[in-house]
């Protein structure tokens, strides 16, 4: 309902009741700019992007604060949007105020102290929270849509996969507990986290794969043993030599603890088997390496040998064939060169063609 009338004074006084029936005016000196007001209330009403002038006062820290403690959230994802806000520069300022300038100025401050994927995160994250706050009715619209945020660098330049040579160096330097490890990482595809995971039980000798079901994680104090990460549950072929290389582990050097660890510790600390990592490529004389570049290895030399999307998708544990796609995409064969390998084919067999004709005619 809404009304506007005339004052003593000779002000406009324009009102309207919201769906809960509270009361809302404003005044204006003339009766037209009120009524303007009243149209563009009943216009937000009308296309669902209607916020209660009050509620629009709430701050993105008081918002987030109240909204966070409801989601269902691992310890490493809230710790991501926890520091979002700490880092945000207008946390404090209310929702209905925020605007793309505030958004515009935050990115170009990290811009100087982040790479550009941590600030493409960040923002990520804060997107989750004013839409959040759009389908509580608190906020009309996303001030961030349309910021220009840093650019990526292309795959194949950000990516380090090492040479098979390096992978054998390694293999040879690492230490005999610790060669597991670097072929799960390897020759698996296994994340830090999924090798610390591994139990002798997960690994099905005569099937020749190896079940992924769990990680091990550092939380604030504490080690924790979960899920992998969303999707990631697998069962991962094994070639022949590292089947005899985990039977063999577990023959000489054996498991750890009544769950049968394949790794040192009840559970083992992914930090320390990075520690181990670090001191193997030392050994080997290699820097810059990471456990996750044994990761791209592997899914390079999935990809090298004809291994399609959907393939190394399952092999790796995404959650879908886009992430696939987004990291990998660069390694594989594109359309010029299926047109090279199809026309080298043909050279092929027309000089085949040829000499066998020549051949002929010779006899």
């Amino acid at each position: 309902m809404t009304s506007i009338r005339q004052r003593p004074n000779g002000t406009w006084r324009a009102r309207y009741r919201d769906d809960e029936g509270k009361e809302h005016s404003r005044h204006f000196k003339l009766k037209r700019d009120g009524q303007a007001w009243l149209d563009q209330v009943a216009s937000s009403v009308i296309t669902g992007t209607y916020v209660d002038p009050k509620t629009a006062k709430v701050t993105l820290r008081s918002y987030y604060d109240d909204w966070s403690a409801r989601q269902l959230w691992a310890t490493s994802t809230r710790s991501n949007f926890d520091t979002m806000l700490k880092d945000c520069s207008f946390a404090d300022t209310e929702l209905g105020r925020i605007r793309r300038s505030h958004v515009e100025s935050w990115v170009k401050s990290m811009e100087a102290r982040y790479a550009p994927g941590t600030v493409r995160t960040r923002i990520g994250n804060l997107r989750t929270v004013l839409r959040a706050a759009i389908m509580d009715r608190l906020l009309s619209s996303d001030p961030s849509l349309g910021v220009r945020l840093p650019r990526l660098r292309r795959a194949q330049a950000a990516m380090r996969i090492p040479s098979p040579e390096q992978v054998g160096d390694l293999f040879d330097a690492a230490e005999d507990w610790f060669k597991p490890f670097v072929a799960l990482a390897a020759f698996a595809g296994l994340r830090l986290g999924e090798v610390a995971g591994v139990q002798v039980g997960d690994v099905h000798f005569l099937k020749r794969t190896l079940q992924v079901t769990r990680q091990v994680q550092n939380e604030p104090g504490k080690l924790v043993v979960k899920p992998p990460k969303h999707g990631s549950e697998r069962p991962v072929p094994l070639p022949d030599e590292l089947v005899e290389l985990l039977s063999a582990h577990v023959s000489t050097v054996g498991v750890h603890g009544d769950e049968g660890w394949l790794m040192p510790g009840r559970p083992p600390n992914p930090d320390s088997l990075s520690w181990h990592f670090n001191k193997t490529i030392e050994r080997a004389g290699i820097s810059g390496l990471t456990p996750h570049d044994l990761r791209h290895y592997y899914a390079s030399g999935l990809i090298a040998n004809g291994a399609d999307v959907v393939t190394v998708q399952r092999a790796l544990g995404h959650a879908n064939a886009s992430t696939t796609l987004s990291t990998y995409s660069h390694l594989w064969a594109d359309a010029e060169d299926r047109t090279r390998a199809a026309a080298a084919n043909l050279m092929r067999s027309s000089h085949r063609s040829a000499d066998s004709l020549r051949t002929d005619r010779a006899n």
